[in-house]
């Protein structure tokens, strides 16, 4: 049996015990060791005993729990409420204001978490009850929360691009400012639409009644306050790592002591949001470590096989590709997985075979894994499967139904698409800041 034929076999095993409920690690792992064993024999087994050890000694797996505990202490602590509060104020008297004001709301979350699940639940617990409550759209408002809530896999700090770092072997900090101004620009598409659709039809998204525009400029600069600490914790922590004076963990400490003195100047560090932070985030790191495990034994064991030059003989010479359609193949087929599986999941299985195809073609690999992290953005959001759809029928109210969420998406990924297609055509979107702060 040739190589090629056994690396297909461990992929499409993969897949079937995937789509069969199996937890993602467990369907990994279980393929990966099997596999070795039947290829290699009793050897086989130090494969994924060479994985787990490289797990632990890999330093910069440090910044994932703190980034999680940063973004959950202000989540816990209501410091996002606060937020709300100050965008529902500025934004409220704009028709359409309230769903521009949560893409703000989004925006800052990420800046302050890195995972779209935590935007998403901080979406749909204070934003999504206050957008019904007002008149909003059902339909627009769930795909007003599920797009704001995708920018937390792009906007510093994202923990997504933390991992493709890991795992392509690229500067965290190039990727992280990489992937600020396309998510900026994402951000800002998402509000012109919003905008130009609530102009069109004011019913979609009316203005706040006028006793409650009737706020003083004292209030509303004193409600701007409200921001000021998510921009020192912001700056504190990505600040410091772009100027050089702290290492990538260091900066991610700095991140998590930040949010916490937050919290406790604030007057909210109770026992239980200390608990309950602490609580979510050993269980994400977990889960996180057991999907990070299980991927670099199977890596390990498609690597061992040549898989990655079998991929790049059958594209280049067998179907005969250019380098532009291969890796518009890729992003389909990451559309595709993100059906079944999340953005962690996809990285951890296909980078290791893509990301050395990338390279061999002569793409830049900061700017690959800003187009990748905008591709699971997508995925998450495509029907039947996205993974953010079955997230926000979780999270929503009985009276928005999978059929509204499944319609809300449409217009929110034809805007991705759009800015997908913005950073092919012009890749210094990504390039431009980290060459400028590199000097590169």
């Amino acid at each position: 049996m040739s190589y090629e034929l056994i690396a297909l076999m461990m992929f499409s095993t993969m897949m079937l015990l995937l789509l069969t409920g199996q937890r993602i690690y467990g369907a990994i792992g279980f393929v990966a060791v099997a596999s070795a064993l039947l290829l290699w024999g009793d050897g086989g087994s130090e494969l994924g005993f060479s994985a787990a050890m490289k797990l632990m000694k890999w330093y910069p797996l440090l910044t994932l729990p703190m980034f999680i505990f940063m973004g959950y202490m202000l989540s816990e602590s209501g410091i996002a409420d606060d937020l709300y509060r100050m965008f529902h104020v500025w934004f409220g008297p704009v028709r359409g204001g309230l769903a521009v004001g949560t893409i703000g709301l989004m925006v800052v979350v990420s800046a302050m978490n890195g995972l779209s699940v935590a935007g998403m639940a901080i979406g749909a617990s204070i934003a999504l009850p206050e957008l019904l409550r007002r008149g909003y759209d059902k339909i627009m408002v769930t795909g007003v929360i599920q797009a704001g809530s995708s920018l937390g896999i792009l906007v510093p700090p994202s923990v997504v691009l933390v991992l493709y770092g890991m795992i392509a072997r690229q500067p965290i900090g190039q990727l992280w400012l990489a992937g600020a101004v396309p998510g900026l620009v994402m951000a800002g598409l998402f509000v012109i639409y919003i905008l130009i659709r609530c102009a069109l039809q004011p019913k979609l998204g009316p203005v706040l009644p006028k006793e409650e525009r009737q706020v003083s400029w004292g209030e509303k600069m004193r409600l701007l306050q409200a921001g000021i600490l998510p921009f020192l914790i912001f700056l504190s922590m990505t600040g410091l790592f772009v100027m050089g004076y702290t290492s990538l963990v260091e900066s991610s400490a700095v991140g998590a002591v930040a949010a916490t003195l937050a919290a406790l100047v604030k007057g909210r560090l109770t026992f239980k949001v200390l608990h309950t932070t602490v609580e979510k985030t050993l269980g994400i790191s977990a889960m996180f470590m057991w999907i990070i495990l299980a991927a670099l034994c199977f890596g390990a064991v498609f690597d061992g096989l040549g898989a990655v030059k079998a991929i790049e003989h059958l594209f280049i010479d067998k179907l005969g590709l250019g380098p532009w359609e291969i890796i518009i193949m890729m992003q389909i087929s990451f559309i595709l997985m993100g059906m079944f599986l999340d953005d962690t999941a996809m990285l951890v299985i296909v980078a290791p075979l893509y990301v050395p195809l990338v390279g061999a073609l002569g793409f830049d690999l900061i700017w690959y894994g800003v187009l990748y992290t905008i591709t699971c953005q997508i995925a998450y959001m495509t029907p039947p499967f996205g993974y953010n759809l079955f997230l926000m029928r979780a999270m929503a109210p009985p009276e928005v139904t999978l059929g509204d969420i499944y319609r809300s998406i449409i217009p929110f990924v034809i805007v991705m698409v759009l800015a997908m297609v913005l950073l092919m055509v012009f890749p210094e979107m990504a390039l431009w800041l980290p060459n400028k702060v590199y000097g590169l």
